[in-house]
Protein backbone atom coordinates (compact mmCIF):
# COMPACT_ATOMS: atom_id res chain seq x y z
CA UNK A 1 0.00 0.00 0.00
CA UNK A 2 1.19 3.40 -1.11
CA UNK A 3 0.52 7.09 0.83
CA UNK A 4 1.38 5.57 4.54
CA UNK A 5 3.77 7.28 6.74
CA UNK A 6 5.97 4.39 8.86
CA UNK A 7 5.62 5.93 12.62
CA UNK A 8 6.60 2.64 14.52
CA UNK A 9 9.80 0.48 13.61
CA UNK A 10 10.11 -2.87 14.02
CA UNK A 11 9.46 -4.48 17.14
CA UNK A 12 8.71 -7.40 19.49
CA UNK A 13 4.66 -7.44 19.84
CA UNK A 14 3.29 -8.91 22.98
CA UNK A 15 0.20 -6.42 24.20
CA UNK A 16 -1.80 -9.07 24.47
CA UNK A 17 0.35 -11.04 26.11
CA UNK A 18 -0.79 -13.86 23.89
CA UNK A 19 1.51 -14.05 20.97
CA UNK A 20 4.98 -12.26 20.22
CA UNK A 21 6.21 -11.10 16.85
CA UNK A 22 7.98 -8.42 15.17
CA UNK A 23 5.56 -5.70 14.04
CA UNK A 24 6.13 -3.48 10.98
CA UNK A 25 3.29 -1.13 11.41
CA UNK A 26 2.41 2.24 9.59
CA UNK A 27 -0.87 4.48 10.61
CA UNK A 28 -3.58 4.45 7.55
CA UNK A 29 -6.99 4.97 6.88
CA UNK A 30 -9.59 2.77 8.09
CA UNK A 31 -11.07 -0.54 5.78
CA UNK A 32 -14.19 0.44 4.07
CA UNK A 33 -17.35 -0.39 6.16
CA UNK A 34 -18.60 -3.19 3.42
CA UNK A 35 -15.30 -4.83 3.75
CA UNK A 36 -15.98 -5.75 7.69
CA UNK A 37 -19.58 -5.66 8.33
CA UNK A 38 -20.47 -9.51 7.58
CA UNK A 39 -17.49 -10.30 9.50
CA UNK A 40 -18.64 -7.62 12.53
CA UNK A 41 -21.94 -8.62 12.31
CA UNK A 42 -20.90 -12.20 13.16
CA UNK A 43 -18.54 -11.33 16.01
CA UNK A 44 -21.15 -9.05 17.64
CA UNK A 45 -23.10 -12.57 17.80
CA UNK A 46 -19.58 -14.47 19.23
CA UNK A 47 -19.21 -11.91 22.09
CA UNK A 48 -22.74 -11.71 23.04
CA UNK A 49 -22.13 -15.84 23.82
CA UNK A 50 -18.90 -14.73 25.73
CA UNK A 51 -16.52 -16.25 22.93
CA UNK A 52 -14.84 -12.38 22.99
CA UNK A 53 -15.00 -10.45 25.67
CA UNK A 54 -13.12 -9.78 28.80
CA UNK A 55 -13.10 -10.99 32.22
CA UNK A 56 -11.23 -9.98 34.96
CA UNK A 57 -11.06 -13.15 36.65
CA UNK A 58 -9.11 -14.91 33.68
CA UNK A 59 -6.20 -14.30 31.58
CA UNK A 60 -4.84 -11.73 33.57
CA UNK A 61 -8.01 -9.36 33.05
CA UNK A 62 -6.81 -8.91 29.18
CA UNK A 63 -9.51 -8.97 26.31
CA UNK A 64 -9.79 -12.05 24.23
CA UNK A 65 -11.12 -13.28 21.41
CA UNK A 66 -10.20 -12.13 17.28
CA UNK A 67 -11.30 -12.37 13.99
CA UNK A 68 -10.23 -12.15 10.57
CA UNK A 69 -11.14 -12.57 6.49
CA UNK A 70 -8.73 -12.93 3.57
CA UNK A 71 -8.30 -10.29 1.28
CA UNK A 72 -5.34 -11.53 -0.50
CA UNK A 73 -2.84 -14.81 -0.62
CA UNK A 74 -0.77 -12.94 2.21
CA UNK A 75 -3.33 -10.06 2.80
CA UNK A 76 -6.15 -10.14 5.43
CA UNK A 77 -8.08 -8.25 7.53
CA UNK A 78 -8.40 -8.96 11.73
CA UNK A 79 -9.59 -6.74 14.18
CA UNK A 80 -7.56 -4.63 16.47
CA UNK A 81 -5.47 -5.47 19.36
CA UNK A 82 -7.57 -5.62 22.45
CA UNK A 83 -10.90 -5.26 20.81
CA UNK A 84 -12.21 -8.05 22.46
CA UNK A 85 -13.74 -6.26 25.18
CA UNK A 86 -16.40 -4.58 22.67
CA UNK A 87 -19.75 -5.69 21.83
CA UNK A 88 -19.61 -3.94 18.69
CA UNK A 89 -16.73 -2.69 16.20
CA UNK A 90 -16.43 -0.01 13.73
CA UNK A 91 -13.65 0.20 10.99
CA UNK A 92 -11.03 2.03 13.00
CA UNK A 93 -11.14 -1.34 15.08
CA UNK A 94 -10.03 -3.41 12.25
CA UNK A 95 -6.60 -3.63 10.86
CA UNK A 96 -5.16 -5.10 7.62
CA UNK A 97 -2.01 -7.16 7.42
CA UNK A 98 -0.43 -6.50 4.70
CA UNK A 99 2.31 -9.57 4.26
CA UNK A 100 3.69 -12.11 7.47
CA UNK A 101 6.22 -14.55 7.69
CA UNK A 102 5.88 -17.46 9.78
CA UNK A 103 9.30 -18.60 10.00
CA UNK A 104 11.24 -15.35 10.71
CA UNK A 105 8.18 -14.43 12.99
CA UNK A 106 7.10 -10.94 11.33
CA UNK A 107 4.01 -8.72 10.69
CA UNK A 108 3.58 -6.33 8.08
CA UNK A 109 0.29 -4.43 8.75
CA UNK A 110 -1.55 -0.95 8.41
CA UNK A 111 -4.63 0.65 9.40
CA UNK A 112 -5.89 3.03 12.52
CA UNK A 113 -5.01 0.43 14.81
CA UNK A 114 -2.16 -2.33 15.47
CA UNK A 115 -3.54 -5.95 14.80
CA UNK A 116 -4.78 -8.69 17.10
CA UNK A 117 -1.58 -10.36 18.50
CA UNK A 118 -2.92 -13.22 17.37
CA UNK A 119 -2.32 -11.76 14.05
CA UNK A 120 0.35 -14.80 12.67
CA UNK A 121 -1.93 -17.71 13.80
CA UNK A 122 -4.99 -16.42 11.90
CA UNK A 123 -1.73 -15.81 8.66
CA UNK A 124 -0.55 -19.38 9.50
CA UNK A 125 -4.14 -20.89 8.48
CA UNK A 126 -4.46 -18.73 5.75
CA UNK A 127 -1.07 -19.65 4.43
CA UNK A 128 -2.12 -23.52 4.98
CA UNK A 129 -5.08 -23.71 2.60
CA UNK A 130 -6.26 -21.49 -0.14
CA UNK A 131 -9.63 -22.08 0.45
CA UNK A 132 -10.10 -20.79 3.96
CA UNK A 133 -11.19 -16.89 3.74
CA UNK A 134 -11.84 -16.30 7.48
CA UNK A 135 -10.66 -17.21 10.75
CA UNK A 136 -12.38 -16.67 14.26
CA UNK A 137 -10.52 -16.99 17.40
CA UNK A 138 -12.78 -17.52 20.59
CA UNK A 139 -11.95 -18.51 24.10
CA UNK A 140 -14.09 -21.48 25.33
CA UNK A 141 -13.93 -23.36 28.39
CA UNK A 142 -16.45 -26.24 27.32
CA UNK A 143 -15.32 -26.23 23.78
CA UNK A 144 -11.63 -26.79 25.04
CA UNK A 145 -12.23 -29.22 27.79
CA UNK A 146 -14.53 -31.67 25.89
CA UNK A 147 -12.43 -31.37 22.30
CA UNK A 148 -11.50 -34.74 22.88
CA UNK A 149 -15.40 -36.10 23.07
CA UNK A 150 -15.84 -33.96 20.39
CA UNK A 151 -13.64 -35.30 18.15
CA UNK A 152 -11.75 -32.12 16.75
CA UNK A 153 -8.37 -31.41 16.42
CA UNK A 154 -6.52 -30.38 19.16
CA UNK A 155 -2.74 -29.30 19.31
CA UNK A 156 0.02 -30.10 21.29
CA UNK A 157 -0.91 -28.99 24.47
CA UNK A 158 3.39 -28.46 25.08
CA UNK A 159 3.04 -26.14 22.36
CA UNK A 160 2.68 -23.05 24.12
CA UNK A 161 0.59 -20.06 23.27
CA UNK A 162 1.99 -16.87 21.73
CA UNK A 163 4.58 -18.76 19.22
CA UNK A 164 5.64 -19.51 16.32
CA UNK A 165 5.26 -23.12 16.94
CA UNK A 166 1.62 -22.93 17.95
CA UNK A 167 0.42 -20.80 14.42
CA UNK A 168 2.58 -23.96 12.73
CA UNK A 169 0.46 -26.21 14.71
CA UNK A 170 -3.00 -24.09 13.97
CA UNK A 171 -2.00 -24.07 10.19
CA UNK A 172 -1.13 -27.93 9.57
CA UNK A 173 -4.39 -28.82 11.11
CA UNK A 174 -6.03 -26.63 8.66
CA UNK A 175 -4.07 -27.69 5.66
CA UNK A 176 -6.10 -30.61 4.10
CA UNK A 177 -9.86 -29.40 5.66
CA UNK A 178 -11.33 -25.69 4.33
CA UNK A 179 -14.03 -25.81 7.14
CA UNK A 180 -13.31 -26.51 10.88
CA UNK A 181 -12.55 -25.97 14.62
CA UNK A 182 -8.93 -26.11 16.64
CA UNK A 183 -8.43 -26.45 19.93
CA UNK A 184 -5.15 -24.94 21.54
CA UNK A 185 -3.99 -27.50 23.35
CA UNK A 186 -1.03 -25.44 24.87
CA UNK A 187 -3.55 -21.77 25.09
CA UNK A 188 -6.29 -22.17 27.67
CA UNK A 189 -9.62 -22.38 26.49
CA UNK A 190 -8.49 -21.54 23.17
CA UNK A 191 -10.19 -22.48 19.72
CA UNK A 192 -10.18 -21.39 16.13
CA UNK A 193 -12.85 -22.08 13.69
CA UNK A 194 -12.06 -21.46 10.21
CA UNK A 195 -14.19 -21.44 6.68
CA UNK A 196 -14.41 -20.69 3.17
CA UNK A 197 -16.78 -18.08 4.09
CA UNK A 198 -17.51 -16.05 7.54
CA UNK A 199 -21.07 -17.30 8.11
CA UNK A 200 -19.97 -20.68 7.80
CA UNK A 201 -16.84 -20.36 10.12
CA UNK A 202 -19.34 -18.64 12.33
CA UNK A 203 -21.69 -21.44 12.56
CA UNK A 204 -19.23 -24.52 12.77
CA UNK A 205 -18.26 -22.21 16.14
CA UNK A 206 -21.78 -22.33 17.17
CA UNK A 207 -22.31 -26.10 16.31
CA UNK A 208 -19.49 -27.04 18.54
CA UNK A 209 -20.37 -24.97 20.98
CA UNK A 210 -23.87 -26.24 21.08
CA UNK A 211 -22.69 -30.25 20.91
CA UNK A 212 -20.59 -29.10 24.08
CA UNK A 213 -23.52 -28.04 26.06
CA UNK A 214 -25.23 -31.25 25.22
CA UNK A 215 -22.45 -33.54 26.57
CA UNK A 216 -22.10 -31.43 29.68
CA UNK A 217 -25.86 -31.60 30.08
CA UNK A 218 -26.01 -35.03 29.75
CA UNK A 219 -23.66 -35.82 31.74
CA UNK A 220 -24.89 -34.01 34.76
CA UNK A 221 -28.68 -35.27 34.48
CA UNK A 222 -26.67 -38.68 34.54
CA UNK A 223 -25.23 -37.95 37.21
CA UNK A 224 -28.56 -36.44 39.22
CA UNK A 225 -30.27 -39.69 38.08
CA UNK A 226 -27.33 -42.15 39.48
CA UNK A 227 -27.37 -39.90 42.89
CA UNK A 228 -31.11 -40.16 43.20
CA UNK A 229 -31.21 -44.11 42.33
CA UNK A 230 -28.25 -44.72 44.65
Amino acid sequence: MTGHTPTDPPKSYDEEGVIKFDLKFNHAPPQALESIVELDAWRQILHSLGLTGRDSNRYQGLAYGNVSRRTGTKSFIVSGTQTGLKSRLSPVDYCLVLDFDLGKNRVQAAGPIKPSSEALTHGAIYAANPHIECALHAHSPIIWRNALKLGIYQTDPSIAYGTPEMGQAVGLAARDFNVGVIAMGGHEDGVVSFADTVGQAAIELLKCLAKAEELELLASWKAQTANQTG
